[in-house]
Protein backbone atom coordinates (compact mmCIF):
# COMPACT_ATOMS: atom_id res chain seq x y z
CA UNK A 1 0.00 0.00 0.00
CA UNK A 2 1.37 3.32 -1.05
CA UNK A 3 1.76 5.85 1.94
CA UNK A 4 -0.82 7.96 0.39
CA UNK A 5 -3.35 5.64 0.11
CA UNK A 6 -2.79 4.33 4.08
CA UNK A 7 -3.51 7.91 4.90
CA UNK A 8 -6.73 8.01 3.09
CA UNK A 9 -7.71 5.01 4.70
CA UNK A 10 -6.99 6.14 8.32
CA UNK A 11 -9.43 9.04 7.22
CA UNK A 12 -11.97 7.07 6.16
CA UNK A 13 -12.09 5.16 9.31
CA UNK A 14 -11.63 8.71 10.96
CA UNK A 15 -14.85 9.62 9.69
CA UNK A 16 -16.42 5.92 10.25
CA UNK A 17 -15.68 6.15 14.04
CA UNK A 18 -16.80 10.00 14.32
CA UNK A 19 -20.09 8.88 12.86
CA UNK A 20 -20.14 5.69 15.02
CA UNK A 21 -19.35 8.65 18.16
CA UNK A 22 -22.86 10.82 16.99
CA UNK A 23 -24.97 7.57 16.65
CA UNK A 24 -23.82 6.53 20.08
CA UNK A 25 -24.15 9.97 21.84
CA UNK A 26 -27.69 9.78 21.28
CA UNK A 27 -28.47 5.84 21.45
CA UNK A 28 -26.29 5.94 24.31
CA UNK A 29 -26.33 1.42 24.50
CA UNK A 30 -24.18 1.47 27.42
CA UNK A 31 -26.47 2.91 29.60
CA UNK A 32 -29.21 0.40 28.91
CA UNK A 33 -27.36 -2.67 27.77
CA UNK A 34 -25.12 -3.61 31.01
CA UNK A 35 -22.92 -5.79 29.12
CA UNK A 36 -21.64 -2.90 27.06
CA UNK A 37 -21.12 -0.28 29.70
CA UNK A 38 -17.45 -1.22 30.72
CA UNK A 39 -16.38 -0.40 26.70
CA UNK A 40 -16.81 3.40 27.39
CA UNK A 41 -18.11 3.53 23.55
CA UNK A 42 -18.96 6.91 23.14
CA UNK A 43 -15.32 7.63 24.49
CA UNK A 44 -13.67 5.07 22.41
CA UNK A 45 -15.10 6.32 19.27
CA UNK A 46 -14.48 10.00 19.94
CA UNK A 47 -10.81 9.33 20.72
CA UNK A 48 -10.17 6.75 17.91
CA UNK A 49 -11.46 9.40 15.33
CA UNK A 50 -9.42 12.16 17.09
CA UNK A 51 -6.23 9.68 16.84
CA UNK A 52 -7.16 8.80 13.30
CA UNK A 53 -7.24 12.12 12.35
CA UNK A 54 -4.00 13.15 13.92
CA UNK A 55 -1.87 10.29 12.80
CA UNK A 56 -3.34 10.96 9.07
CA UNK A 57 -2.39 14.82 9.70
CA UNK A 58 1.04 14.38 10.89
CA UNK A 59 1.87 10.89 8.35
CA UNK A 60 1.35 13.47 5.42
CA UNK A 61 3.12 16.57 7.30
CA UNK A 62 -0.56 18.39 6.87
CA UNK A 63 -1.55 21.02 9.49
CA UNK A 64 -4.34 20.64 11.68
CA UNK A 65 -7.24 22.97 10.60
CA UNK A 66 -7.97 25.02 14.25
CA UNK A 67 -10.44 26.61 12.33
CA UNK A 68 -10.11 30.45 12.57
CA UNK A 69 -11.11 32.62 15.30
CA UNK A 70 -13.71 30.40 16.61
CA UNK A 71 -11.95 27.57 17.30
CA UNK A 72 -8.96 29.11 18.68
CA UNK A 73 -12.00 31.45 20.89
CA UNK A 74 -13.00 27.60 21.75
CA UNK A 75 -9.41 26.80 22.64
CA UNK A 76 -9.23 29.79 24.59
CA UNK A 77 -12.51 29.21 26.21
CA UNK A 78 -11.54 25.48 27.58
CA UNK A 79 -7.52 26.39 28.08
CA UNK A 80 -9.26 29.69 30.64
CA UNK A 81 -12.16 27.34 32.31
CA UNK A 82 -8.79 24.69 32.98
CA UNK A 83 -6.63 27.88 34.09
CA UNK A 84 -9.76 28.76 36.54
CA UNK A 85 -8.95 26.13 39.10
CA UNK A 86 -6.24 28.91 40.29
CA UNK A 87 -9.31 31.16 41.52
CA UNK A 88 -12.28 28.86 41.99
CA UNK A 89 -14.35 28.20 44.81
CA UNK A 90 -14.29 24.57 44.12
CA UNK A 91 -11.02 23.75 42.00
CA UNK A 92 -11.57 20.11 42.20
CA UNK A 93 -15.00 20.27 40.67
CA UNK A 94 -13.29 22.90 38.12
CA UNK A 95 -10.74 20.64 37.32
CA UNK A 96 -13.10 18.04 36.17
CA UNK A 97 -14.85 20.52 34.24
CA UNK A 98 -11.36 21.97 32.59
CA UNK A 99 -10.84 18.60 31.20
CA UNK A 100 -14.22 17.53 30.19
CA UNK A 101 -14.35 20.87 27.73
CA UNK A 102 -10.84 20.04 26.74
CA UNK A 103 -12.28 17.06 25.47
CA UNK A 104 -15.21 18.20 23.60
CA UNK A 105 -12.78 20.85 22.27
CA UNK A 106 -10.65 17.65 20.89
CA UNK A 107 -13.67 16.58 19.57
CA UNK A 108 -15.11 20.01 17.81
CA UNK A 109 -11.78 19.98 16.39
CA UNK A 110 -11.82 16.39 15.22
CA UNK A 111 -15.28 17.54 13.25
CA UNK A 112 -13.58 20.34 11.39
CA UNK A 113 -11.03 18.19 10.37
CA UNK A 114 -12.57 14.91 9.05
CA UNK A 115 -16.27 16.15 7.99
CA UNK A 116 -14.54 17.71 4.74
CA UNK A 117 -17.62 16.80 2.39
CA UNK A 118 -21.30 17.18 1.99
CA UNK A 119 -21.51 13.36 1.74
CA UNK A 120 -19.56 13.00 4.70
CA UNK A 121 -21.83 15.86 6.49
CA UNK A 122 -25.18 14.46 5.53
CA UNK A 123 -23.82 11.12 6.50
CA UNK A 124 -23.35 12.07 10.19
CA UNK A 125 -26.48 14.12 10.11
CA UNK A 126 -28.04 10.83 9.25
CA UNK A 127 -26.71 8.70 11.63
CA UNK A 128 -27.98 11.40 14.39
CA UNK A 129 -31.51 11.54 12.91
CA UNK A 130 -31.69 7.65 12.80
CA UNK A 131 -30.04 7.49 16.32
CA UNK A 132 -32.36 9.56 17.95
CA UNK A 133 -35.30 7.17 17.43
CA UNK A 134 -33.51 4.86 20.27
CA UNK A 135 -34.25 7.91 22.81
CA UNK A 136 -37.35 8.95 21.60
CA UNK A 137 -38.51 5.31 21.94
CA UNK A 138 -36.99 4.99 25.44
CA UNK A 139 -38.55 8.42 26.46
CA UNK A 140 -42.04 7.77 24.91
CA UNK A 141 -41.96 4.29 26.60
CA UNK A 142 -40.99 5.40 30.06
CA UNK A 143 -43.70 7.63 30.04
CA UNK A 144 -46.82 5.40 28.82
CA UNK A 145 -45.37 3.17 31.90
CA UNK A 146 -44.95 5.74 34.26
CA UNK A 147 -41.40 5.10 35.13
CA UNK A 148 -39.50 7.67 37.17
CA UNK A 149 -41.36 10.36 35.87
CA UNK A 150 -40.19 13.75 37.38
CA UNK A 151 -43.22 15.79 39.24
CA UNK A 152 -45.64 12.74 38.31
CA UNK A 153 -46.03 13.28 34.84
CA UNK A 154 -42.65 14.94 32.94
CA UNK A 155 -40.59 11.99 30.49
CA UNK A 156 -37.23 11.19 30.42
CA UNK A 157 -34.78 8.65 30.16
CA UNK A 158 -31.28 7.35 30.89
CA UNK A 159 -27.66 8.98 30.54
CA UNK A 160 -27.87 12.71 29.62
CA UNK A 161 -31.45 12.30 28.78
CA UNK A 162 -32.34 11.87 32.68
CA UNK A 163 -33.40 15.65 32.76
CA UNK A 164 -36.29 16.58 30.89
CA UNK A 165 -35.19 19.97 30.15
CA UNK A 166 -31.82 18.25 28.62
CA UNK A 167 -33.47 15.68 26.60
CA UNK A 168 -35.70 17.64 24.66
CA UNK A 169 -33.36 20.19 23.99
CA UNK A 170 -30.98 17.34 22.18
CA UNK A 171 -33.88 16.77 20.87
CA UNK A 172 -35.38 19.48 19.67
CA UNK A 173 -31.77 19.86 17.29
CA UNK A 174 -32.95 16.90 15.45
CA UNK A 175 -36.49 17.90 14.21
CA UNK A 176 -35.04 20.32 11.27
CA UNK A 177 -32.31 17.45 10.26
CA UNK A 178 -35.25 15.42 9.99
CA UNK A 179 -37.46 17.43 8.03
CA UNK A 180 -34.67 18.83 5.98
CA UNK A 181 -33.88 15.17 4.64
CA UNK A 182 -37.64 14.48 4.06
CA UNK A 183 -37.91 17.48 2.23
CA UNK A 184 -34.78 16.33 -0.12
CA UNK A 185 -35.33 16.39 -3.58
CA UNK A 186 -34.44 13.41 -4.83
CA UNK A 187 -34.28 11.23 -1.67
CA UNK A 188 -35.79 7.61 -1.59
CA UNK A 189 -39.44 7.33 -0.07
CA UNK A 190 -37.94 4.68 2.31
CA UNK A 191 -35.18 6.95 3.74
CA UNK A 192 -37.66 10.22 3.39
CA UNK A 193 -40.29 7.65 5.54
CA UNK A 194 -37.63 6.62 8.32
CA UNK A 195 -37.07 10.66 8.84
CA UNK A 196 -40.74 11.29 8.93
CA UNK A 197 -40.61 8.90 11.58
CA UNK A 198 -37.88 9.71 13.41
CA UNK A 199 -39.04 13.67 13.73
CA UNK A 200 -42.71 13.05 14.78
CA UNK A 201 -41.46 10.53 17.57
CA UNK A 202 -38.77 13.14 18.37
CA UNK A 203 -41.69 15.63 18.41
CA UNK A 204 -44.09 13.45 21.17
CA UNK A 205 -40.50 12.52 22.76
CA UNK A 206 -40.24 16.58 23.37
CA UNK A 207 -43.94 16.82 24.14
CA UNK A 208 -44.50 14.17 26.64
CA UNK A 209 -41.40 15.83 28.37
CA UNK A 210 -43.44 19.11 29.23
CA UNK A 211 -40.69 20.81 28.88
CA UNK A 212 -41.66 24.77 28.18
CA UNK A 213 -37.92 25.55 26.69
CA UNK A 214 -38.21 22.65 24.53
CA UNK A 215 -41.05 23.49 22.75
CA UNK A 216 -40.28 27.11 22.80
CA UNK A 217 -37.10 26.09 21.11
CA UNK A 218 -38.54 23.80 18.46
CA UNK A 219 -41.27 26.55 17.18
CA UNK A 220 -38.20 28.59 16.44
CA UNK A 221 -35.90 26.48 14.88
CA UNK A 222 -38.74 24.77 12.75
CA UNK A 223 -40.09 28.71 11.71
CA UNK A 224 -36.35 29.13 10.79
CA UNK A 225 -36.06 26.11 9.19
CA UNK A 226 -39.18 27.16 7.14
CA UNK A 227 -38.65 30.96 6.35
CA UNK A 228 -35.10 30.04 5.18
CA UNK A 229 -35.43 26.85 3.21
CA UNK A 230 -35.69 27.41 -0.63
CA UNK A 231 -38.77 25.56 -1.38
CA UNK A 232 -40.62 28.22 0.66
CA UNK A 233 -44.18 26.21 0.29
CA UNK A 234 -43.63 22.56 0.66
CA UNK A 235 -41.39 23.81 3.92
CA UNK A 236 -44.26 25.93 4.92
CA UNK A 237 -46.78 22.34 4.69
CA UNK A 238 -44.18 20.79 6.52
CA UNK A 239 -44.06 22.97 9.38
CA UNK A 240 -47.79 23.26 9.59
CA UNK A 241 -48.16 19.44 9.89
CA UNK A 242 -45.85 19.19 12.58
CA UNK A 243 -47.80 22.39 14.36
CA UNK A 244 -51.40 20.66 13.89
CA UNK A 245 -50.18 17.40 15.15
CA UNK A 246 -48.82 19.01 17.98
CA UNK A 247 -52.12 20.79 18.92
CA UNK A 248 -54.31 17.76 18.14
CA UNK A 249 -51.71 15.17 19.82
CA UNK A 250 -50.39 17.42 22.76
CA UNK A 251 -51.94 16.23 26.17
CA UNK A 252 -53.86 18.95 28.34
CA UNK A 253 -51.04 18.64 31.14
CA UNK A 254 -48.72 19.79 28.07
CA UNK A 255 -50.30 23.08 28.04
CA UNK A 256 -51.36 23.59 31.52
CA UNK A 257 -47.81 23.23 32.31
CA UNK A 258 -46.92 25.94 29.36
CA UNK A 259 -49.47 28.16 30.63
CA UNK A 260 -48.00 28.23 34.01
CA UNK A 261 -45.25 30.73 33.01
CA UNK A 262 -47.91 33.92 33.43
CA UNK A 263 -47.90 33.14 36.89
CA UNK A 264 -44.55 31.93 37.30
CA UNK A 265 -44.27 33.52 40.76
CA UNK A 266 -46.55 30.64 42.02
CA UNK A 267 -44.24 28.22 40.24
CA UNK A 268 -40.95 26.81 41.72
CA UNK A 269 -39.47 25.62 38.62
CA UNK A 270 -39.77 28.73 37.15
CA UNK A 271 -38.56 30.77 40.38
CA UNK A 272 -35.73 28.70 40.77
CA UNK A 273 -34.82 30.20 37.39
CA UNK A 274 -35.35 33.90 38.80
CA UNK A 275 -32.92 32.76 41.47
CA UNK A 276 -30.67 31.00 39.76
CA UNK A 277 -30.33 34.26 37.71
CA UNK A 278 -30.40 36.77 40.40
CA UNK A 279 -27.12 34.67 41.20
CA UNK A 280 -25.66 35.30 38.52
CA UNK A 281 -26.08 38.99 38.86
CA UNK A 282 -24.27 39.05 42.18
CA UNK A 283 -21.75 36.65 40.96
CA UNK A 284 -21.17 38.85 37.90
CA UNK A 285 -21.15 41.63 39.87
CA UNK A 286 -18.80 40.41 42.84
CA UNK A 287 -16.32 39.04 40.27
CA UNK A 288 -17.21 40.68 36.60
CA UNK A 289 -13.97 39.16 34.66
CA UNK A 290 -13.14 35.59 35.75
CA UNK A 291 -16.12 34.60 37.50
CA UNK A 292 -16.12 31.98 40.63
CA UNK A 293 -14.28 28.77 38.43
CA UNK A 294 -15.90 26.51 35.99
CA UNK A 295 -18.35 23.91 37.47
CA UNK A 296 -18.64 26.47 40.41
CA UNK A 297 -22.01 27.76 39.88
CA UNK A 298 -23.86 25.60 42.20
CA UNK A 299 -20.68 25.61 45.02
CA UNK A 300 -21.04 29.61 45.37
CA UNK A 301 -25.01 29.47 45.58
CA UNK A 302 -24.60 30.10 49.49
CA UNK A 303 -22.64 33.07 49.35
CA UNK A 304 -24.54 34.86 46.81
CA UNK A 305 -28.38 33.83 46.78
CA UNK A 306 -31.17 35.75 48.19
CA UNK A 307 -32.49 34.26 51.70
CA UNK A 308 -35.52 32.71 50.46
CA UNK A 309 -33.75 30.77 47.48
CA UNK A 310 -32.75 27.52 50.16
CA UNK A 311 -31.84 25.30 47.06
CA UNK A 312 -29.74 25.31 44.77
CA UNK A 313 -29.89 25.50 41.17
CA UNK A 314 -27.98 25.44 38.06
CA UNK A 315 -28.07 28.86 35.71
CA UNK A 316 -30.54 27.76 33.60
CA UNK A 317 -29.13 29.95 30.99
CA UNK A 318 -25.51 29.21 29.12
CA UNK A 319 -24.62 32.60 28.68
CA UNK A 320 -25.21 33.45 31.97
CA UNK A 321 -23.80 30.16 33.29
CA UNK A 322 -20.43 31.10 31.44
CA UNK A 323 -20.16 34.85 33.08
CA UNK A 324 -21.23 33.75 36.44
CA UNK A 325 -18.41 30.80 36.12
CA UNK A 326 -15.75 32.47 33.83
CA UNK A 327 -16.56 36.23 33.71
CA UNK A 328 -17.24 38.01 30.80
CA UNK A 329 -13.77 37.06 29.52
CA UNK A 330 -15.24 33.73 29.31
CA UNK A 331 -18.40 35.14 27.35
CA UNK A 332 -15.80 37.00 24.82
CA UNK A 333 -14.40 33.26 23.87
CA UNK A 334 -17.84 31.69 24.15
CA UNK A 335 -20.04 34.30 21.91
CA UNK A 336 -17.05 34.38 19.49
CA UNK A 337 -17.30 30.68 19.31
CA UNK A 338 -21.19 30.69 19.35
CA UNK A 339 -21.38 33.49 17.05
CA UNK A 340 -18.49 32.01 14.37
CA UNK A 341 -20.14 28.81 14.19
CA UNK A 342 -23.77 29.97 13.88
CA UNK A 343 -22.85 32.66 11.16
CA UNK A 344 -21.35 29.99 9.62
CA UNK A 345 -24.50 27.54 9.28
CA UNK A 346 -26.23 30.73 7.85
CA UNK A 347 -23.37 31.56 5.47
CA UNK A 348 -23.13 28.21 4.04
CA UNK A 349 -27.26 28.35 3.52
CA UNK A 350 -26.18 30.22 0.29
CA UNK A 351 -24.61 27.13 -0.92
CA UNK A 352 -25.36 24.55 -4.21
CA UNK A 353 -23.75 21.79 -2.77
CA UNK A 354 -24.38 22.16 1.49
CA UNK A 355 -27.14 24.53 1.44
CA UNK A 356 -29.83 22.27 1.99
CA UNK A 357 -28.37 20.87 5.42
CA UNK A 358 -26.72 24.39 6.30
CA UNK A 359 -30.32 25.36 6.76
CA UNK A 360 -31.27 22.76 9.18
CA UNK A 361 -28.69 23.09 11.18
CA UNK A 362 -28.69 26.67 11.66
CA UNK A 363 -32.61 26.37 12.20
CA UNK A 364 -31.25 23.51 14.57
CA UNK A 365 -28.66 26.01 16.53
CA UNK A 366 -31.29 28.62 16.65
CA UNK A 367 -33.77 25.90 18.54
CA UNK A 368 -30.92 24.51 20.95
CA UNK A 369 -29.97 27.95 21.76
CA UNK A 370 -33.33 29.09 22.38
CA UNK A 371 -33.37 26.24 25.17
CA UNK A 372 -30.04 26.77 26.52
CA UNK A 373 -31.74 30.02 27.15
CA UNK A 374 -33.71 28.21 29.63
CA UNK A 375 -31.81 25.23 30.77
CA UNK A 376 -27.44 26.13 30.44
CA UNK A 377 -25.35 23.22 29.97
CA UNK A 378 -21.87 24.33 29.08
CA UNK A 379 -20.43 20.29 29.17
CA UNK A 380 -23.34 19.18 26.72
CA UNK A 381 -21.56 16.53 23.90
CA UNK A 382 -24.47 17.82 21.47
CA UNK A 383 -24.01 21.06 21.66
CA UNK A 384 -20.87 20.59 20.13
CA UNK A 385 -21.43 18.46 17.90
CA UNK A 386 -23.48 20.53 16.49
CA UNK A 387 -21.82 23.63 16.43
CA UNK A 388 -18.59 21.36 14.68
CA UNK A 389 -21.38 20.43 12.12
CA UNK A 390 -22.36 24.01 11.46
CA UNK A 391 -18.37 25.17 11.10
CA UNK A 392 -17.84 22.19 8.60
CA UNK A 393 -20.66 22.72 6.33
CA UNK A 394 -19.39 26.52 6.51
CA UNK A 395 -15.60 25.32 5.56
CA UNK A 396 -17.09 23.09 2.43
CA UNK A 397 -19.69 25.77 1.27
CA UNK A 398 -16.17 28.04 1.19
CA UNK A 399 -14.29 25.31 -0.41
CA UNK A 400 -17.10 25.27 -3.26
CA UNK A 401 -17.19 29.25 -3.77
CA UNK A 402 -13.00 29.01 -4.13
CA UNK A 403 -13.15 26.16 -6.45
CA UNK A 404 -16.24 27.90 -8.49
CA UNK A 405 -14.18 30.42 -8.53
CA UNK A 406 -10.63 28.77 -10.56
CA UNK A 407 -13.37 27.21 -12.68
CA UNK A 408 -13.58 23.45 -10.79
CA UNK A 409 -16.46 21.89 -11.27
CA UNK A 410 -18.47 18.66 -9.05
CA UNK A 411 -17.80 18.10 -5.85
CA UNK A 412 -14.77 19.76 -3.41
CA UNK A 413 -13.83 18.63 -0.15
CA UNK A 414 -12.93 21.45 2.51
CA UNK A 415 -9.16 20.32 2.83
CA UNK A 416 -8.82 19.98 -1.22
CA UNK A 417 -10.45 18.09 -4.32
CA UNK A 418 -11.64 14.98 -3.63
CA UNK A 419 -9.29 12.40 -4.19
CA UNK A 420 -9.03 9.29 -6.63
CA UNK A 421 -9.80 6.97 -3.71
CA UNK A 422 -13.16 9.35 -2.40
CA UNK A 423 -14.40 9.57 -5.75
CA UNK A 424 -13.74 5.37 -6.86
CA UNK A 425 -16.74 5.00 -3.74
CA UNK A 426 -14.44 3.39 -1.25
CA UNK A 427 -14.58 6.07 1.02
CA UNK A 428 -18.05 7.70 2.56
Amino acid sequence: MVPGEQGQRRDVWAFYSLTAFAAVMYAVPGEWIPALAPLRLAFVTSALAAGLMLVRRLGRAEPIHLDGARGLALIGFSTLALSSVAWSVNPEVTRATGIELLKLTAIYLTFINVITSQRRLAAVCGAIVMASVVTSIGVINWYLVGEALVEGFRARWVGVYADPNHMAMNLVLVVPLAVAFLARKGSSWLWRLACLVAAVLAVVAIVVSHSRGGFIGLSVAMALWAIREKRRIQAVVVGSLFVVGLVVFAPSSFWARNETVAAFHEDASAMGRVYAWQVASRISLDRPLLGVGAGGFRYAWAEYAPPEARRAYVAHNIFLDVIGELGWVGLAFFMVFAGGAAGGALGASRSREVGWMARALAASMAGYLTCDLFSGYILSAHCYVLFGLAAAAHRIARAEEAAEAVGVTGPVRSDGPVTAWEGSGHAA
